[in-house]
Formats: C-alpha cells, sequence, structure tokens
C-alpha cells in the first residue's frame, strides 16, 4: 500500500474523499495512510525547526511535533464524537477520526510547503525571536486551513444526515475553538520546539504563563517594544 499515493489523490480530489468516508468505504486505510504520512511530514518540519538550535534539538522536534497534533486530536475527538452522537450522528467513531488525521495531513503537507521558506529565514536571519515568530504565524495559517477543510467536511457529511440536532453547527463551531485551545496550550506544554540560543539543550522546560501571553510578549519583542 503507497501512503504518500493516498494522500495525493485526496489533496487533488478531496470531494470522493468525503463521499467514501461518509459511506464507510476503507476507513481503516485511509486512518493509516493518513496517520503514517502526516507523522513522516511534521517530523521533518519539526527537524528543520529544531536545526535552528542543535541536532538534539531537531531530533527531539521531530519527535514532538507529530506528538503535538496527535496527542491534540486523542484529546478531543472523543468530545465530538459523543456531542455528535448526542445531536443524533450516526457516524462512527473511525469516520470522525479519518476526517481529523486527514485535516492534520493538509497541515502537515502545508507545513512542509513552508519548508524551504522557514529555511530561508532560518539561514539569512540571525534571529532567533523573528524565526520564532514567523513559525508562529505558520503555525497559525496552516492550522486554520487544516481546521476548515475538517469543517466544511462535516458540513458536507452532516447535510446526509437529517436527524442531526440543529444546534449541530454551533456545537461544531465551539468544538474547533476548544480544539484551537487544546493544542496550542499542549504545545507550549511540549515546548521547546526551537531552543533558545546561548542554552543548553533540554527536553522539556519548566511550566510558566500561558501560550497565548507568550505570543504577544514575543510579537513585542519583535517590534522592539520591550
Amino acid at each position: 500500500m503507497n501512503y504518500f499515493v493516498l494522500l495525493m489523490q485526496f489533496l487533488r480530489d478531496r470531494q470522493t474523499f468525503l463521499d467514501e468516508v461518509y459511506k464507510g468505504i476503507k476507513i481503516n486505510q485511509k486512518v493509516f495512510s493518513m496517520l503514517v504520512c502526516s507523522t513522516v511530514f511534521l517530523a521533518c518540519y519539526g527537524i528543520i525547526i529544531g536545526l535552528s538550535s542543535s541536532w538534539e534539538q531537531a531530533i527531539a522536534s521531530a519527535i514532538k511535533l507529530p506528538a503535538l497534533y496527535l496527542i491534540t486530536l486523542l484529546i478531543c475527538l472523543p468530545t465530538l464524537y459523543f456531542f455528535d452522537v448526542i445531536s443524533g450522528s450516526t457516524r462512527t467513531f473511525g469516520q470522525y477520526l479519518a476526517l481529523l488525521l486527514a485535516s492534520t495531513s493538509v497541515i502537515s503537507v502545508m507545513l512542509c510547503a513552508f519548508a524551504p521558506i522557514t529555511l530561508f529565514f532560518h539561514l539569512s536571519i540571525n534571529d532567533y525571536v523573528f524565526f520564532k515568530l514567523i513559525n508562529v504565524l505558520i503555525f497559525a495559517f496552516t492550522g486554520f486551513l487544516g481546521i476548515n477543510f475538517f469543517y466544511k467536511g462535516m458540513m458536507a457529511i452532516a447535510t446526509f444526515d437529517p436527524e442531526l440536532s440543529p444546534h449541530h453547527t454551533s456545537i461544531m463551531r465551539g468544538w474547533l475553538v476548544l480544539y484551537g485551545f487544546v493544542g496550542s496550550q499542549l504545545g507550549w506544554s511540549l515546548r521547546p520546539f526551537f531552543g533558545a540560543p546561548n542554552q543548553p539543550f533540554s527536553l522539556f522546560r519548566e511550566q510558566e504563563s500561558n501560550f497565548y501571553l507568550h505570543v504577544l510578549k514575543v510579537f513585542f519583542e519583535a517590534l522592539g517594544l520591550t
């Protein structure tokens, strides 16, 4: 089985993919293929951002970046599944998992598409704060694309489910916000992904503040306001 061929087929013809997920066609194959592809692409991007510090950090980031997205999925998926079941959905857990892993694959492919740009900034600008800010923007943009695909996919499948609650759309939007919060805070807990200059390698750092305050701090530092 060529996992990457299946990924390319999905990227080129997402409507067929959604139709097959709705009908429950080869769900296990889709889940495993998307899991393998997203893990490989996320690990590759993790190596690139980790190399800004050291080889040790590159290896650690290659492990932690796929873990970030997959653990976020595992934390949030049960909430979505049971809320939708209560709302009247007849979809299986595997169908939800296939859609979420497909959206994660979209994110991983887009991150790899940004890899040359990330590498360019790493090689041409010796500014840790700016490099980190650029990557925060890249992660935010690719995350939005992945979440947008998942939302549209869920809405398309929901049209075939007349028994769904009229509040299903609101529940879905609320869950997407929750997914974003969990993912960003988990990323903060798993840091560092880049490794700070002039500091020894460390697998994890002490828990302090939160992701959102740190992003504001980095933004102000990049603008020279602190």
